[in-house]
């Protein structure tokens, strides 16, 4: 069945349209996917997949129409949070490289970018570990540097922060690089 089949199914059960779903979901401040499940099934009798189905679909337009500000600080929350000053600090270095530096949140994690070109991510792993990616083919990789195989294909390289002065001149200048490689 497609999705859109399933949209169809559960239009005609209960006479709602997904966008009806998304307001109703809005006007009771539900959010998680356990919550919204819940309410699907008991007030529609929705069965699971349908119920998923509308799921995605509230979940998905979250993140979709979420602010780049509010993406971040949805990626350092919870027992991640120490890492955003260590996050901000690290922009405001590689910021210095050019005027084109930007970055680009999405759900996973932090796109470092050269005018639109990725060079390098960032990712709060864990409350333990923030993982730096760099794009930098020709790098040679070290007990530091390491290759970021199946990691994230994205990138080349990843490195390991368990603390924040993990992020020394060896980094900046292996971002600086990877900077320069992609302009």
């Amino acid at each position: 069945m497609s999705f859109q089949a399933y949209l169809d199914n559960i239009k005609a059960k209960t006479g709602k349209t997904a966008d009806d779903f998304k307001a109703m979901a809005a006007e009771k401040n539900l959010t998680k996917t356990a919550e919204i499940l819940t309410w699907l099934k008991s007030d529609f009798g929705l069965g699971h997949g349908h119920a998923m189905a509308i799921v995605h679909l509230i979940v998905h337009d979250e993140h979709r129409n979420a602010s780049p500000e509010d993406k971040t600080s949805n990626l350092f929350s919870g027992n991640k949070a120490k890492w955003r000053k260590v996050y901000d600090e690290l922009v405001a270095q590689i910021s210095g490289f050019g005027p084109d530096v930007s970055t680009s949140p999405d759900q996973t994690y932090i796109n470092l970018l050269r005018a639109g070109k990725k060079f390098g991510i960032v990712l709060p792993s864990s409350a333990e570990r923030l993982d730096i990616g760099i794009k930098l083919k020709d790098a040679e990789f070290n007990d530091r540097f390491e290759p970021a195989g199946s990691w994230n294909s994205m990138v080349t390289h990843r490195v390991r922060i368990t603390e924040p002065g993990d992020i020394d001149k060896d980094v900046i200048v292996l971002l600086e690089k990877a900077y320069k490689a992609c302009g």
